[in-house]
């Protein structure tokens, strides 16, 4: 899988629901909640206040580790 900043939330945790490690990581503990489910990494960065391109690039790493 490789991570965008339009990658939605909700894809990226139904391929690896481990990779919800880094969302908590940064704050983002709502990972449960509906909109979550349904949002971009864009749009959750900028509501918490997070770096999304930091983000893209933990998860970009970690699945690279998966191939």
């Amino acid at each position: 899988m490789e991570v965008t900043r339009e990658t939605i939330i909700g894809d990226i945790l139904d391929f690896d629901e481990e990779a919800g490690q880094f969302f908590l990581e940064i704050g983002m503990h709502c990972l449960d909640c509906p909109v979550s489910r349904g949002e971009c990494i864009e749009d959750a960065c900028e509501v918490h206040g997070t770096d999304a391109d930091a983000l893209i690039a933990k998860l970009n790493e970690y699945f690279a580790t998966k191939k």
